[in-house]
């Protein structure tokens, strides 16, 4: 009867052992704050083909546009 006191005793050690070894995850905020660098340098061409004859339209009627 001795011996199974002594079971008992080292489960319930092995289990208050295992007990404080509990993982801990922590989420913390950053001290400075995010900041988002947005240089940003769009361009655009826009080439046109036209007709010979369009062309001198234009050359010649210069009040369409």
């Amino acid at each position: 009867m001795k011996i199974m006191s002594v079971s008992a005793l080292a489960a319930v050690l092995c289990v208050s052992l295992l007990s404080g070894c509990v993982p801990r995850i922590e989420v913390a905020t950053p001290k400075d704050p995010i900041t988002i660098n947005m240089n940003v340098k769009i361009e655009h061409e826009s080439h046109i083909k036209v007709d010979k004859d369009v062309e001198n339209l234009l050359k010649t009627q210069s009040g369409l546009f």
